[in-house]
């Protein structure tokens, strides 16, 4: 009969334990499988299923004592990998929120805002709008595959220990916050460029005939071309979108140190 001891239960376990870890932080930070509308249940399954492909891949692991502070240490490091990853991956998308906020803000929908589900916050109509639309186009282009594949590199280049991250990779990350405010200005720039004509005209045509109610007459024009310049705007959003989500998918690789 097969004499298991303890030591090479806790080995097994290590071996699956620690990759799971990570995997499942990332699952539970970066955005659609981490938002509310999924479940913890359906995410927990989900890193399981991956953690199961991943580990034959992976170089070997560490030979540490399952219960010492050194696996502790271990447990944590691959819990903060997991969520800057998803956080960078978070900064992708929302940089398409605030420019779905700064359209909004200028259009005067600014008070049109809706509950996001997926995220438990209050965000304008459009900004939700802009949500749904990157989802689709994240999952039409494979990006969940893309971010499998990111994560499964990680394992080579931020290897299973008790050190990983360093400060340099954390300020990598506060720099993510220059690079999502100016996507954002140059996805909402041409309609705010647009709407400050027409509010321009709106106030010659005020100083012009003062009997006339700006307010009243200027909203719903303003409302209606931010409208017709946001669907004109759409025949450039996909190559935006493919190319600030490859500058994000190269800020993740270079942020795991892959080249």
């Amino acid at each position: 009969m097969w004499q298991i001891s303890d030591q090479q239960i806790v080995e097994f376990i290590s071996q699956y334990f620690w990759p799971f870890v990570r995997i499942g932080a990332l699952f539970m930070a970066m955005p659609i499988i981490g938002t509310r509308i999924v479940s913890v249940r359906v995410r927990t399954v989900m890193a399981v299923a991956v953690t199961a492909m991943v580990v034959p891949l992976l170089p070997p692991l560490p030979a540490v004592p399952g219960l010492s502070l050194q696996s502790l240490l271990i447990v944590v490091q691959q819990v903060v990998i997991g969520v800057a990853m998803g956080f960078i991956l978070q900064v992708v998308f929302q940089l398409f929120v605030l420019a779905g906020q700064f359209i909004a803000m200028k259009m005067g929908l600014g008070f049109a805002s809706m509950n996001d589900p997926a995220n438990g916050v209050v965000v304008t109509v459009i900004s939700q709008y802009y949500t749904i639309l990157i989802t689709l186009l994240f999952l039409s282009v494979n990006g969940h595959l893309i971010v499998i594949e990111v994560l499964v590199e990680s394992f080579t280049v931020l290897p299973i220990a008790a050190s990983g991250l360093t400060a340099e990779h954390f300020w990598h990350i506060a720099a993510l916050g220059t690079w999502m405010f100016t996507r954002a200005t140059l996805i909402a720039l041409p309609v705010l460029t647009s709407l400050l004509v027409v509010n321009l005209a709106f106030g010659v045509m005020s100083r012009a005939a003062p009997q006339m109610n700006v307010f009243a007459v200027g909203f719903p024009i303003t409302l209606v071309f931010g409208l017709l310049l946001m669907w004109y705007s759409l025949a450039s959003f996909l190559p935006n979108f493919q190319l600030f989500l490859r500058e994000g998918i190269e800020f993740l690789h270079d942020f795991i140190g892959v080249k």
